[in-house]
Protein backbone atom coordinates (compact mmCIF):
# COMPACT_ATOMS: atom_id res chain seq x y z
CA UNK A 1 0.00 0.00 0.00
CA UNK A 2 2.59 2.55 0.68
CA UNK A 3 4.57 1.60 -2.30
CA UNK A 4 1.45 2.36 -4.40
CA UNK A 5 0.74 5.87 -2.72
CA UNK A 6 4.11 6.93 -3.11
CA UNK A 7 4.63 5.97 -7.01
CA UNK A 8 1.02 7.85 -6.76
CA UNK A 9 2.87 10.78 -5.51
CA UNK A 10 5.37 11.06 -7.65
CA UNK A 11 3.36 10.48 -10.93
CA UNK A 12 1.60 13.76 -9.48
CA UNK A 13 4.71 15.63 -8.47
CA UNK A 14 6.55 15.04 -12.14
CA UNK A 15 3.44 15.87 -13.38
CA UNK A 16 2.91 18.96 -11.66
CA UNK A 17 6.44 19.51 -13.04
CA UNK A 18 5.83 19.25 -16.51
CA UNK A 19 3.12 21.68 -16.22
CA UNK A 20 4.48 24.42 -14.61
CA UNK A 21 7.70 24.49 -17.10
CA UNK A 22 5.27 25.54 -19.76
CA UNK A 23 5.85 28.97 -18.55
CA UNK A 24 7.71 30.96 -16.55
CA UNK A 25 5.31 32.93 -14.85
CA UNK A 26 3.74 29.20 -13.30
CA UNK A 27 7.37 29.34 -11.21
CA UNK A 28 5.52 30.30 -8.50
CA UNK A 29 2.28 27.90 -9.19
CA UNK A 30 5.09 24.66 -9.31
CA UNK A 31 6.45 25.95 -6.13
CA UNK A 32 3.35 26.17 -4.01
CA UNK A 33 1.86 22.80 -5.66
CA UNK A 34 5.06 21.17 -4.63
CA UNK A 35 4.87 22.17 -1.13
CA UNK A 36 0.72 21.52 -1.01
CA UNK A 37 2.23 17.66 -2.42
CA UNK A 38 4.83 17.29 0.88
CA UNK A 39 2.06 18.12 3.94
CA UNK A 40 1.44 14.97 5.40
CA UNK A 41 -1.63 15.09 5.41
CA UNK A 42 -2.05 15.64 2.02
CA UNK A 43 -0.29 12.22 1.21
CA UNK A 44 -2.46 10.39 3.35
CA UNK A 45 -5.45 12.17 0.97
CA UNK A 46 -3.62 10.84 -2.27
CA UNK A 47 -3.35 7.63 -0.88
CA UNK A 48 -7.46 7.48 0.02
CA UNK A 49 -8.11 8.94 -3.50
CA UNK A 50 -5.88 5.99 -5.07
CA UNK A 51 -7.13 3.24 -3.19
CA UNK A 52 -11.12 5.06 -4.26
CA UNK A 53 -9.79 5.03 -7.45
CA UNK A 54 -8.87 1.35 -7.98
CA UNK A 55 -11.79 0.09 -6.16
CA UNK A 56 -13.62 2.06 -8.50
CA UNK A 57 -12.24 0.75 -12.25
CA UNK A 58 -12.41 -2.93 -10.14
CA UNK A 59 -16.14 -2.37 -9.69
CA UNK A 60 -16.39 -1.43 -13.05
CA UNK A 61 -14.66 -3.88 -14.59
CA UNK A 62 -15.97 -6.97 -12.31
CA UNK A 63 -18.77 -5.65 -10.67
CA UNK A 64 -21.57 -6.47 -13.61
CA UNK A 65 -19.96 -9.84 -13.95
CA UNK A 66 -20.03 -10.81 -10.63
CA UNK A 67 -23.77 -9.30 -9.91
CA UNK A 68 -25.34 -11.35 -12.83
CA UNK A 69 -23.12 -14.67 -11.77
CA UNK A 70 -24.76 -14.29 -8.20
CA UNK A 71 -28.50 -14.02 -9.76
CA UNK A 72 -28.53 -16.08 -13.04
CA UNK A 73 -27.72 -19.56 -12.39
CA UNK A 74 -28.09 -22.45 -15.35
CA UNK A 75 -28.36 -26.14 -13.64
CA UNK A 76 -27.19 -27.87 -16.64
CA UNK A 77 -24.69 -25.66 -18.88
CA UNK A 78 -24.52 -26.63 -22.14
CA UNK A 79 -23.99 -28.36 -24.99
CA UNK A 80 -27.04 -30.90 -25.05
CA UNK A 81 -27.78 -34.34 -25.79
CA UNK A 82 -30.68 -34.89 -27.58
CA UNK A 83 -31.54 -37.77 -29.81
CA UNK A 84 -32.22 -37.87 -33.21
CA UNK A 85 -35.82 -37.74 -33.77
CA UNK A 86 -35.96 -34.96 -31.64
CA UNK A 87 -33.03 -33.06 -33.18
CA UNK A 88 -34.61 -33.42 -36.74
CA UNK A 89 -37.83 -32.21 -35.85
CA UNK A 90 -36.10 -28.99 -33.59
CA UNK A 91 -33.96 -28.32 -37.15
CA UNK A 92 -37.57 -27.82 -38.94
CA UNK A 93 -39.62 -25.81 -36.03
CA UNK A 94 -39.79 -22.00 -35.78
CA UNK A 95 -38.80 -21.47 -31.90
CA UNK A 96 -40.16 -18.26 -30.63
CA UNK A 97 -39.42 -16.78 -26.66
CA UNK A 98 -41.68 -14.43 -25.44
CA UNK A 99 -39.15 -12.89 -22.39
CA UNK A 100 -35.40 -12.32 -21.81
CA UNK A 101 -34.20 -9.49 -19.49
CA UNK A 102 -30.56 -10.24 -21.27
CA UNK A 103 -30.35 -6.26 -21.60
CA UNK A 104 -29.97 -5.49 -18.34
CA UNK A 105 -26.76 -7.25 -17.14
CA UNK A 106 -24.49 -5.30 -19.44
CA UNK A 107 -23.01 -8.30 -21.57
CA UNK A 108 -22.29 -7.48 -25.02
CA UNK A 109 -25.16 -10.23 -26.47
CA UNK A 110 -23.62 -10.18 -29.58
CA UNK A 111 -20.18 -12.95 -28.19
CA UNK A 112 -20.88 -15.95 -26.75
CA UNK A 113 -20.71 -16.15 -23.11
CA UNK A 114 -20.87 -18.42 -19.97
CA UNK A 115 -22.50 -15.70 -18.11
CA UNK A 116 -26.93 -15.84 -17.97
CA UNK A 117 -28.83 -17.60 -20.37
CA UNK A 118 -28.83 -15.31 -23.64
CA UNK A 119 -26.40 -14.55 -26.51
CA UNK A 120 -27.01 -14.54 -30.18
CA UNK A 121 -24.58 -17.50 -30.36
CA UNK A 122 -26.26 -19.23 -28.18
CA UNK A 123 -29.69 -18.23 -29.42
CA UNK A 124 -29.30 -19.51 -32.89
CA UNK A 125 -27.20 -22.74 -31.26
CA UNK A 126 -30.77 -23.03 -30.22
CA UNK A 127 -32.35 -22.43 -33.23
CA UNK A 128 -34.49 -19.93 -31.70
CA UNK A 129 -36.13 -17.60 -34.45
CA UNK A 130 -37.86 -14.96 -32.24
CA UNK A 131 -36.70 -13.59 -28.89
CA UNK A 132 -38.13 -11.20 -26.65
CA UNK A 133 -35.94 -9.14 -24.99
CA UNK A 134 -37.96 -7.69 -22.18
CA UNK A 135 -36.62 -4.67 -19.80
CA UNK A 136 -37.94 -3.80 -16.23
CA UNK A 137 -37.21 -0.52 -15.23
CA UNK A 138 -37.72 -0.65 -11.65
CA UNK A 139 -37.71 -3.56 -9.16
CA UNK A 140 -38.51 -3.26 -4.71
CA UNK A 141 -35.81 -4.50 -2.16
CA UNK A 142 -37.10 -7.66 -1.07
CA UNK A 143 -39.02 -8.41 -4.07
CA UNK A 144 -41.04 -11.61 -3.97
CA UNK A 145 -44.80 -12.60 -5.51
CA UNK A 146 -46.51 -12.09 -3.05
CA UNK A 147 -46.63 -8.43 -1.85
CA UNK A 148 -44.09 -5.65 -3.00
CA UNK A 149 -44.26 -1.13 -2.26
CA UNK A 150 -43.08 0.55 -4.41
CA UNK A 151 -41.15 3.02 -2.00
CA UNK A 152 -37.56 1.63 -3.09
CA UNK A 153 -36.05 0.64 -6.05
CA UNK A 154 -32.48 -1.52 -6.95
CA UNK A 155 -32.24 -0.63 -10.56
CA UNK A 156 -30.17 2.38 -9.98
CA UNK A 157 -27.59 0.61 -8.18
CA UNK A 158 -27.80 -1.73 -10.83
CA UNK A 159 -27.15 1.09 -13.34
CA UNK A 160 -24.32 2.92 -11.30
CA UNK A 161 -22.17 -0.08 -11.29
CA UNK A 162 -22.59 -0.64 -14.60
CA UNK A 163 -21.69 2.96 -15.76
CA UNK A 164 -25.04 3.77 -17.44
CA UNK A 165 -25.93 7.55 -18.65
CA UNK A 166 -26.92 10.02 -15.51
CA UNK A 167 -30.52 10.10 -17.69
CA UNK A 168 -30.80 6.50 -16.99
CA UNK A 169 -30.60 6.08 -13.11
CA UNK A 170 -33.58 7.00 -11.41
CA UNK A 171 -35.63 7.18 -14.45
CA UNK A 172 -37.47 4.12 -15.49
CA UNK A 173 -37.73 6.06 -18.91
CA UNK A 174 -34.55 6.82 -19.05
CA UNK A 175 -33.78 3.12 -18.20
CA UNK A 176 -35.93 1.98 -21.18
CA UNK A 177 -34.44 4.17 -23.81
CA UNK A 178 -31.14 3.63 -23.25
CA UNK A 179 -31.69 -0.52 -23.21
CA UNK A 180 -33.13 0.02 -26.40
CA UNK A 181 -30.49 2.42 -27.32
CA UNK A 182 -28.37 -0.88 -26.61
CA UNK A 183 -30.23 -3.33 -29.08
CA UNK A 184 -30.58 -1.24 -31.49
CA UNK A 185 -26.62 -0.60 -31.50
CA UNK A 186 -26.56 -4.69 -30.93
CA UNK A 187 -28.44 -5.13 -34.33
CA UNK A 188 -26.20 -2.63 -36.27
CA UNK A 189 -23.27 -4.53 -35.24
CA UNK A 190 -24.89 -7.84 -36.20
CA UNK A 191 -24.19 -8.21 -40.03
CA UNK A 192 -27.69 -9.04 -40.32
CA UNK A 193 -27.77 -11.86 -37.74
CA UNK A 194 -29.94 -9.48 -35.22
CA UNK A 195 -32.81 -7.30 -36.18
CA UNK A 196 -35.38 -5.91 -34.39
CA UNK A 197 -38.97 -6.56 -34.85
CA UNK A 198 -40.97 -3.54 -35.39
CA UNK A 199 -43.70 -4.28 -38.02
CA UNK A 200 -45.54 -7.27 -39.65
CA UNK A 201 -43.33 -6.59 -42.43
CA UNK A 202 -40.36 -7.15 -40.36
CA UNK A 203 -41.67 -10.46 -39.19
CA UNK A 204 -42.79 -11.43 -42.73
CA UNK A 205 -39.14 -10.75 -43.71
CA UNK A 206 -37.48 -12.84 -40.68
CA UNK A 207 -39.85 -15.94 -41.46
CA UNK A 208 -38.97 -15.76 -45.28
CA UNK A 209 -34.88 -15.92 -44.25
CA UNK A 210 -35.69 -18.36 -42.09
CA UNK A 211 -37.36 -20.50 -44.18
CA UNK A 212 -34.34 -19.88 -46.76
CA UNK A 213 -31.93 -21.38 -44.00
CA UNK A 214 -31.08 -18.04 -42.62
CA UNK A 215 -30.17 -18.42 -38.71
CA UNK A 216 -30.68 -14.47 -38.01
CA UNK A 217 -32.84 -13.79 -34.68
CA UNK A 218 -35.80 -11.16 -34.65
CA UNK A 219 -35.22 -9.39 -31.56
CA UNK A 220 -39.06 -8.11 -29.59
CA UNK A 221 -38.34 -5.39 -27.45
CA UNK A 222 -40.65 -5.40 -24.21
CA UNK A 223 -41.05 -3.34 -21.20
CA UNK A 224 -41.98 -5.55 -17.99
CA UNK A 225 -44.36 -2.99 -16.64
CA UNK A 226 -45.94 0.46 -17.51
CA UNK A 227 -43.43 2.05 -14.99
CA UNK A 228 -41.45 3.85 -18.20
CA UNK A 229 -44.52 6.12 -18.96
CA UNK A 230 -43.50 7.61 -15.39
CA UNK A 231 -47.74 8.15 -15.19
CA UNK A 232 -47.57 10.00 -19.12
CA UNK A 233 -49.48 8.73 -21.40
CA UNK A 234 -47.43 10.69 -23.97
CA UNK A 235 -44.59 8.86 -23.30
CA UNK A 236 -45.71 5.60 -25.03
CA UNK A 237 -45.02 7.54 -28.28
CA UNK A 238 -41.39 7.70 -26.69
CA UNK A 239 -41.23 4.22 -25.88
CA UNK A 240 -42.62 3.11 -29.72
CA UNK A 241 -40.34 5.17 -31.96
CA UNK A 242 -37.67 4.07 -29.47
CA UNK A 243 -38.47 0.50 -30.66
CA UNK A 244 -41.00 -0.94 -27.92
CA UNK A 245 -43.43 -3.33 -29.32
CA UNK A 246 -44.63 -4.96 -26.12
CA UNK A 247 -45.28 -3.82 -22.86
CA UNK A 248 -46.97 -5.09 -19.31
CA UNK A 249 -49.24 -2.61 -17.26
CA UNK A 250 -47.61 -3.49 -14.09
CA UNK A 251 -44.23 -5.57 -12.68
CA UNK A 252 -43.77 -6.37 -9.36
CA UNK A 253 -45.18 -2.94 -7.99
CA UNK A 254 -49.16 -1.85 -9.07
CA UNK A 255 -48.89 0.88 -11.63
CA UNK A 256 -50.50 4.16 -12.63
CA UNK A 257 -51.58 1.42 -15.64
CA UNK A 258 -53.58 -1.14 -13.01
CA UNK A 259 -52.36 -3.77 -10.12
CA UNK A 260 -49.89 -6.36 -10.09
CA UNK A 261 -50.76 -9.26 -9.12
CA UNK A 262 -47.30 -9.25 -6.52
CA UNK A 263 -48.55 -5.23 -5.86
CA UNK A 264 -49.90 -3.88 -2.37
CA UNK A 265 -53.44 -3.48 -3.61
CA UNK A 266 -53.66 -5.92 -6.41
CA UNK A 267 -56.55 -3.22 -7.84
CA UNK A 268 -57.92 -3.26 -11.24
CA UNK A 269 -56.91 -1.26 -14.64
CA UNK A 270 -57.22 2.58 -13.64
CA UNK A 271 -58.64 5.51 -15.87
CA UNK A 272 -55.33 5.56 -17.22
CA UNK A 273 -55.19 2.22 -17.72
CA UNK A 274 -58.52 1.91 -19.86
CA UNK A 275 -56.60 4.96 -22.04
CA UNK A 276 -53.38 2.71 -22.31
CA UNK A 277 -55.21 -0.18 -23.75
CA UNK A 278 -56.47 1.76 -26.20
CA UNK A 279 -53.36 3.13 -27.39
CA UNK A 280 -51.53 0.07 -27.59
CA UNK A 281 -53.97 -1.79 -29.62
CA UNK A 282 -54.16 1.42 -31.80
CA UNK A 283 -50.34 1.48 -32.18
CA UNK A 284 -49.93 -1.81 -33.32
CA UNK A 285 -48.11 -2.83 -29.63
CA UNK A 286 -48.67 -5.99 -27.77
CA UNK A 287 -50.36 -6.55 -24.32
CA UNK A 288 -48.35 -8.30 -22.13
CA UNK A 289 -50.40 -10.00 -18.20
CA UNK A 290 -47.87 -11.15 -17.01
CA UNK A 291 -48.07 -10.26 -13.29
CA UNK A 292 -51.05 -8.48 -13.70
CA UNK A 293 -53.52 -8.85 -11.12
CA UNK A 294 -56.69 -10.79 -11.24
CA UNK A 295 -58.63 -7.84 -11.28
CA UNK A 296 -56.14 -6.27 -14.74
CA UNK A 297 -56.36 -9.50 -16.30
CA UNK A 298 -59.79 -9.79 -16.47
CA UNK A 299 -60.59 -6.18 -17.66
CA UNK A 300 -58.10 -6.13 -20.41
CA UNK A 301 -59.00 -9.52 -21.78
CA UNK A 302 -62.83 -8.27 -21.93
CA UNK A 303 -61.88 -5.25 -22.98
CA UNK A 304 -59.68 -5.90 -25.62
CA UNK A 305 -59.81 -6.36 -29.70
CA UNK A 306 -56.53 -7.19 -30.45
CA UNK A 307 -54.75 -10.71 -28.95
CA UNK A 308 -52.77 -9.99 -25.63
CA UNK A 309 -50.31 -12.56 -24.28
CA UNK A 310 -48.82 -13.38 -20.92
CA UNK A 311 -45.15 -13.69 -21.53
CA UNK A 312 -44.12 -15.59 -18.80
CA UNK A 313 -45.72 -17.69 -16.55
CA UNK A 314 -47.09 -21.18 -14.98
CA UNK A 315 -50.53 -23.17 -14.15
CA UNK A 316 -51.75 -23.02 -10.78
CA UNK A 317 -53.52 -26.51 -11.25
CA UNK A 318 -49.78 -27.63 -12.36
CA UNK A 319 -47.95 -25.40 -9.70
CA UNK A 320 -50.37 -23.80 -6.91
CA UNK A 321 -49.04 -20.11 -5.93
CA UNK A 322 -49.66 -16.68 -6.35
CA UNK A 323 -47.54 -16.04 -9.51
CA UNK A 324 -49.54 -18.31 -11.76
CA UNK A 325 -52.81 -18.82 -14.01
CA UNK A 326 -55.87 -20.02 -13.03
CA UNK A 327 -57.88 -22.24 -15.59
CA UNK A 328 -60.59 -19.38 -15.69
CA UNK A 329 -57.66 -16.79 -16.64
CA UNK A 330 -56.16 -18.80 -19.23
CA UNK A 331 -59.39 -18.98 -20.79
CA UNK A 332 -59.93 -15.31 -20.93
CA UNK A 333 -56.11 -14.90 -22.61
CA UNK A 334 -57.29 -17.73 -25.26
CA UNK A 335 -60.86 -15.74 -25.71
CA UNK A 336 -58.75 -12.91 -27.33
CA UNK A 337 -56.88 -15.31 -29.13
CA UNK A 338 -53.80 -14.91 -27.17
CA UNK A 339 -50.82 -16.93 -26.45
CA UNK A 340 -49.82 -18.03 -23.04
CA UNK A 341 -46.18 -18.28 -22.35
CA UNK A 342 -44.96 -21.05 -19.95
CA UNK A 343 -42.22 -20.31 -18.04
CA UNK A 344 -39.27 -22.56 -17.45
CA UNK A 345 -37.70 -21.66 -13.55
CA UNK A 346 -39.22 -23.39 -10.84
CA UNK A 347 -42.09 -21.18 -9.77
CA UNK A 348 -43.80 -21.68 -12.96
CA UNK A 349 -43.13 -24.82 -13.41
CA UNK A 350 -42.68 -26.57 -9.95
CA UNK A 351 -39.88 -29.08 -11.34
CA UNK A 352 -35.89 -28.03 -12.70
CA UNK A 353 -36.08 -30.06 -16.20
CA UNK A 354 -37.69 -29.86 -19.71
CA UNK A 355 -39.90 -32.34 -18.80
CA UNK A 356 -41.62 -30.34 -15.99
CA UNK A 357 -42.06 -27.16 -18.62
CA UNK A 358 -43.64 -30.16 -20.78
CA UNK A 359 -46.02 -31.22 -17.97
CA UNK A 360 -47.01 -27.43 -17.79
CA UNK A 361 -47.81 -26.97 -22.17
CA UNK A 362 -49.63 -30.50 -21.83
CA UNK A 363 -52.10 -29.27 -19.42
CA UNK A 364 -52.25 -25.98 -20.91
CA UNK A 365 -53.06 -27.29 -24.26
CA UNK A 366 -55.84 -29.46 -22.58
CA UNK A 367 -57.58 -26.28 -21.04
CA UNK A 368 -57.00 -24.10 -23.93
CA UNK A 369 -56.01 -25.59 -27.06
CA UNK A 370 -52.65 -25.89 -28.43
CA UNK A 371 -53.03 -22.61 -30.99
CA UNK A 372 -53.10 -20.81 -27.63
CA UNK A 373 -49.46 -22.06 -25.57
CA UNK A 374 -46.45 -20.79 -26.42
CA UNK A 375 -43.35 -20.34 -24.56
CA UNK A 376 -41.62 -17.54 -22.11
CA UNK A 377 -38.21 -18.77 -20.34
CA UNK A 378 -38.02 -15.50 -18.13
CA UNK A 379 -33.82 -16.17 -19.12
CA UNK A 380 -31.57 -13.82 -17.13
CA UNK A 381 -34.86 -12.53 -15.22
CA UNK A 382 -32.31 -13.08 -12.02
CA UNK A 383 -33.68 -16.65 -11.49
CA UNK A 384 -32.69 -20.36 -11.71
CA UNK A 385 -33.08 -21.86 -15.33
CA UNK A 386 -32.98 -25.54 -16.45
CA UNK A 387 -30.68 -24.91 -19.40
CA UNK A 388 -29.95 -21.97 -21.14
CA UNK A 389 -31.20 -20.81 -24.97
CA UNK A 390 -28.42 -23.33 -26.98
CA UNK A 391 -30.81 -26.19 -25.25
CA UNK A 392 -34.28 -25.31 -26.55
CA UNK A 393 -34.29 -28.46 -28.01
CA UNK A 394 -34.44 -30.31 -25.03
CA UNK A 395 -38.12 -28.57 -24.94
CA UNK A 396 -38.82 -30.32 -28.43
CA UNK A 397 -37.92 -33.38 -26.92
CA UNK A 398 -39.58 -33.36 -23.69
CA UNK A 399 -42.78 -32.41 -25.81
CA UNK A 400 -42.64 -35.69 -27.70
CA UNK A 401 -42.09 -37.87 -24.70
CA UNK A 402 -45.49 -36.09 -23.19
CA UNK A 403 -47.18 -37.44 -26.14
CA UNK A 404 -47.77 -34.11 -28.03
CA UNK A 405 -48.09 -34.27 -32.08
CA UNK A 406 -45.66 -32.41 -34.17
CA UNK A 407 -48.31 -30.20 -35.78
CA UNK A 408 -48.62 -29.08 -31.84
CA UNK A 409 -45.10 -28.86 -31.03
CA UNK A 410 -44.83 -26.80 -33.96
CA UNK A 411 -47.18 -24.27 -32.53
CA UNK A 412 -46.18 -24.71 -29.26
CA UNK A 413 -42.34 -23.62 -29.83
CA UNK A 414 -43.43 -20.90 -32.05
CA UNK A 415 -45.70 -20.50 -34.11
CA UNK A 416 -48.22 -19.20 -32.35
CA UNK A 417 -45.90 -16.63 -31.31
CA UNK A 418 -45.40 -15.59 -35.01
CA UNK A 419 -48.89 -15.93 -35.44
CA UNK A 420 -49.87 -12.99 -32.74
CA UNK A 421 -47.10 -10.83 -34.25
CA UNK A 422 -48.54 -10.58 -37.82
CA UNK A 423 -51.89 -10.10 -36.27
CA UNK A 424 -51.19 -6.99 -33.86
CA UNK A 425 -47.95 -5.24 -35.05
CA UNK A 426 -48.33 -2.28 -37.15
CA UNK A 427 -48.38 -2.69 -40.62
Amino acid sequence: MHLACGLKIDFCTNLVEKIAHFSEASRNVRTHLLEVLRWPHMKKLLAVVVILGLLCIATRLVGPSLLEHSQNHTLAPGPYLISPQAAALHRTVLVADMHADSLLWGRNLLKSSHEGHVDLPRLQQGNVAIQGFTVFTTVPRGINIERNEDKTDLVPYIGILQGWPFRAIGSPKGVALYQAERMRRFVEKSNGQLMLLRTRGDVARLLQQRQAGSHVVGALLGSEGAQPLEGDISNLGLLYDAGFRMMAPSHFTDTAVGGSAAGVNKGGLTPLGHEWVRQMEARGMLIDLAHASADTLREVTSIATMPVVVSHTGVKRVCNNSRNLSDEQLRAVASTGGVVGVGYWDVASCGTDAASIAKTVRYTIGVVGAEHVGLGSDFDGAVTEPFDSSGMALITEALLQQGISEHDIRLVMGENVARVLLQVLPQ
